[in-house]
């Protein structure tokens, strides 16, 4: 700045061409000089001498001076020209401590102070126009690619920094952009899991990347629009230290979803927003860091176009959101590690979660079981009190196929047991479950007891001579306290790990063959903060910077002390990972226990978990507004690459009442993973505990639920080889539309969600997307789209209506998934305004581990045109029995009642409804897998 050149390159991956823009900083001289006097002449502020102006055009920073340097720092105060930001909304925070900030110490960073603002707004900002400190020193470009030296000369207020960077800036694909930027002289730690890059690079992709060179920014483009996807210019500037690291981005607008795991609506608030990501045990409640992390966000630009942004670092960090520059603007600060970053173009949402999904690894395909509904409470007291529960809701025929324990079944709390006294009839219980073609999952604690008598607790024994537990900074296994008292913590990022567990899985499964595994407390959780012995004073336990966590006072709080060693790192780095690394070792035993897919549900999750199990939202309570945030939290999920997820429905502390358990068990029955938990103390909640007409109410939708299980399965089948989300906001099929809607869903393209939320209420006000939409129950057409409608809601039902241009496949429901399984399929058609559908089956045994890789499996798709319904089979593997038959069609829009209805060219005799214009075909008996030909 201050009258030198400031040169921007701006780089194009296809073709190769170089764009040299200079004078920029003599440029801005004049528009200071002449706002300069503007002001002066308004009476705005005062006259100041002309070398404080030449230090305010040559130098501005936002770090306090080194020691080696004679640049004196500006005189900065809310009546210099550089503080005056029109805005409060510009102004971006310069003290991210929170407290301790005083006029004198902000200005001493260089930056500017003023109280006169409105809330969440700093009162310590960064200066109007700044040197961010780092310069582009040199460059070289490549053909996919380009690299730059960044080099600074001044301090920042953080210890250790980093005076020479590298940038790497690779063209991955046409879709997916990756920027790195890191200390070439020092090697960092950086995240140790293993992404899915392929070998396909770019060829011609639609984004072109912009270097600041003398005030270094990164800015990427969409080429076709010129929509902003990253922008580090004029926002939170670049800060590498040892324990600090920050950049800032401006936002295309302020739709802006994602940035987990935490309790909030679906489009976040920008509104002087901090989310803090570092994994914790903590009931879900606003504005507080949750269970899990998830560095990745979707933003819709002015065009409707969707990117992702996927920041991989798996340290303490805080991301802030305001409200800047007409839009939105994004500042990250994390405490270790290094900057590398994803960019995904899309453009359709759908496709930036695809593409996201692609390089974190696609999500693991659960088992046919999983999609029954499950049940589990804490608070089971003995055997004899869970073959109660059992009982009673196979005599309410309450369609139920996983029965769960919580920690009450183990003795003294110890994972791998399970008490004598209290439920000494477990194994009978697992077994008469199987009979029944029903499962049994157990939760597994990662706190071993390490004060158990020597030789009577295999876990400990057997961990301690594998040496795989974590160990405390003076390199003893570190000694916490959890459920069953003094515990120590398996290493699951120690390759031995995963043979020490699965020699105690087996142990125990010889005994009491359990389905799944349910990994609680894995954050991990401690119930001392860091250790019985506390944590260090180093920098790793009390870093120069804390994100604002529990108690905003320390790491360790509730947690392991971060100066913890594990195989690969620090705790300090590896913390978030915990649970993604205990569910990838748990998802290995099963295969290799059981030999066939089963399910781990994982409290903490980390970008990749998706590949190993599913999640559950954690400890929600049993009130309406814990209900509305499960939906926002279900789709957050989706985007994260963990679809098979839930919450824990009627909810789990608090206790619940027969209509909102009605109206959980509604929405529930719609969430990928369905499982009704409660807590201890609490009054039973299993359908089976209520009155008759309750219980009517939760089998009628249950039923609904397992009618359309081929649909979600299919569905996860599609998922599971291309990352497609299952469940999807509106506004995924409908951009431009219904942008802030997360009171309703869709399952796929076809199936639209509409719950009633509120206690008492009995009609709810759904928004319609411009589109043709008929009634799930009786296939009557909405006759108004494009707003928002009155649908009657009785406590007996939830709103459910198809899209028309849909084929969904179903069966009939049954009280367990292998009962379903032998029934014939039935085809849903719902036809659009041209009279056109489109749908697809999946099929296979429900449980080969390789099924799709084999192609031990059946796919056939489904289209409509000119009353003419066809198949095409794609693959036929998969044919037992009555499982691939076609037994009736039931098709919505149907205008008047055909003269002639042939299936394979043998005429049939169809009902038609002339109301709600729906026909219906039944005991067709056709086999799906050969091709299929309906006309009307």
């Amino acid at each position: 700045m201050g009258g030198k050149e400031d040169e921007m390159l701006v780089f194009l991956p296809k073709p190769r061409r170089r764009l040299r823009l200079t004078s920029w900083g003599l440029a801005m001289d004049v528009v200071l000089l002449t706002l300069t006097f503007s002001l002066f002449a308004l009476g705005t502020f005062s006259i100041i001498n002309p070398t404080q102006f030449q230090n305010f055009l040559s130098y501005f920073h936002c770090g306090s001076k080194s020691s080696s340097q004679n640049t004196t720092l500006p005189n900065l105060h809310v009546g210099a020209p550089q503080c005056d930001v029109t805005f409060d909304s510009d102004r971006f925070d310069c003290w991210p401590e929170g407290k301790g900030a005083v006029q004198q110490t902000c200005e001493a960073r260089g930056c500017c102070w003023d109280t006169n603002v409105g809330q969440g707004v700093p009162t310590c900002f960064y200066p109007r126009i700044f040197n961010n400190s780092y310069r582009v020193a040199s460059f070289q470009e490549f053909t996919h690619g380009m690299e730059a030296v960044l080099q600074r000369s001044t301090q920042s207020p953080y210890p250790g920094d980093v005076m020479e960077l590298k940038l790497e800036v690779t063209y991955e694909t046409n879709e997916r952009l990756r920027f790195k930027i890191f200390d070439p002289n020092n090697k960092r730690y950086e995240v140790p899991i293993d992404l899915q890059k392929g070998k396909e690079m770019a060829s011609n992709p639609d984004y072109k990347v912009s270097l600041s060179m003398e005030q270094f920014a990164i800015t990427i483009r969409r080429t076709s629009t010129g929509d902003i996807m990253f922008d580090s210019s004029g926002v939170s500037p670049l800060i590498f230290a040892d324990q600090y690291i920050q950049i800032g981005t401006q936002l295309a607008t302020s739709n802006v979803y994602g940035l987990g795991e935490h309790r909030s609506s679906l489009k976040l608030d920008t509104d002087w927003t901090k989310i803090t990501f570092w994994a914790r045990d903590q009931a879900p409640i606003l504005d507080e860091n949750l269970y899990g992390s998830h560095p990745f966000f979707m933003n819709l630009d002015g065009k409707n176009n969707a990117h992702g942004v996927f920041l991989l670092n798996s340290n303490a960090m805080e991301v802030d959101l305001q409200p800047s520059y007409g839009s939105s603007a994004l500042t990250y600060r994390s405490i270790g590690g290094i900057l590398d970053f994803y960019v995904f173009l899309g453009p359709t949402p759908d496709a930036v979660v695809r593409q996201y999904v692609n390089l974190i690894g696609k999500p693991f395909f659960p088992p046919f079981w999983s999609f029954g509904f499950h049940l589990c409470k804490y608070g089971y007291m003995s055997s004899t009190e869970v073959k109660k529960v059992i009982d009673r809701n196979r005599a309410a025929n309450i369609p139920y196929d996983v029965q769960w324990n919580d920690i009450d079944y183990m003795a003294s709390h110890l994972d791998w047991t399970y008490d004598n006294t209290t439920y000494a009839g477990l194994p009978a219980i697992v077994e008469d479950l199987h009979q029944h073609d029903q499962k049994y999952v157990i939760i597994v604690d990662p706190g071993i007891s390490s004060v158990e008598s020597p030789g009577t607790y295999p876990p400990y024994d057997e961990g301690v001579k594998d040496d795989i537990f974590v160990k405390a900074h003076d390199g003893s296994n570190l000694q916490g306290k959890v459920w069953p008292g003094q515990t120590v913590f398996p290493d699951f990022l120690n390759p031995n790990a995963t043979d020490w567990w699965y020699r105690q899985a087996k142990r125990y499964h010889d005994v009491v063959p359990f389905d799944g595994l349910w990994t609680d407390m894995n954050e991990p959780s401690n119930f001392v903060d860091g250790s019985i012995s506390g944590c260090t004073n180093s920098s790793l336990d009390n870093p120069p910077f804390i994100p604002p966590v529990i108690d905003g006072s320390s790491l360790f709080s509730r947690t392991l002390c971060p100066s913890a060693q594990q195989y690969v790192s620090s705790h300090y780095n590896v913390h978030s990972l915990y649970g993604f690394s205990e569910a990838r070792a748990s998802m290995g035993v099963l295969n290799q226990l059981k030999s066939e897919r089963s399910i781990v549900i994982s409290r903490s999750t980390f970008p990749s978990s998706g590949r190993y199990g599913g999640h559950w939202l954690g400890d929600n309570r049993s009130g309406w507004k814990d209900l509305y945030y499960s939906i926002p939290g279900i789709i957050n999920f989706q985007m994260f690459g963990i679809p098979f997820v839930g919450a824990d429905i009627c909810g789990f502390g608090g206790g619940t009442t027969p209509e909102l358990c009605t109206r959980w068990m509604q929405v529930g029955a719609f969430y990928p993973f369905m499982r009704n938990h409660d807590a201890l103390g609490q009054k039973d909640q299993d359908p089976g505990s209520f009155d008759l007409v309750t219980q009517g109410y939760m089998r009628s939708v249950l039923q609904t639920r397992y009618h359309l299980l081929p649909y979600l399965y299919s569905l996860f089948f599609r998922n599971h080889i291309q990352g497609t989300p299952v469940v999807r906001p509106l506004f995924f099929q409908y951009p431009g539309e219904a942008s802030e809607v997360d009171k309703q869903f869709l399952w796929g393209t076809s199936l639209l969600i509409s719950p009633v939320l509120e206690e008492g209420a009995t009609f709810v006000s759904a928004y319609f997307p411009s589109d043709v939409w008929y009634d799930f129950y009786n296939g009557s057409r909405l006759s108004t789209v494009g707003e928002s409608v009155r649908l009657d809601a009785p406590l007996s039902k939830i709103n459910l209506h198809v899209r028309g241009g849909s084929v969904l496949p179903t069966k009939p429901a049954s009280l367990t998934t292998a009962a379903l399984r032998n029934q014939s399929f039935s085809l849903l058609v719902a036809l659009a305004d041209d009279g056109s559908a489109e749908g697809e089956v999946y099929w296979d045994d429900g449980k080969s581990l390789d099924s799709v890789e084999k192609e031990k499996y059946s796919s056939v798709s489904f289209s409509v045109a000119g009353k003419i319904l066809e198949s095409i089979v794609f693959v036929d593997n998969y044919d037992v029995g009555s499982e691939m038959q076609l037994d009736g069609i039931t098709i919505f829009g149907v205008g008047k009642m055909p003269q002639q209805v042939m299936v394979n060219n043998v005429a049939v005799i169809p009902h038609y409804d002339g109301k709600n214009h729906v026909l219906k075909l039944s005991g067709l008996s056709v086999n799906l897998l050969q091709p299929l030909k309906v006309t009307w």
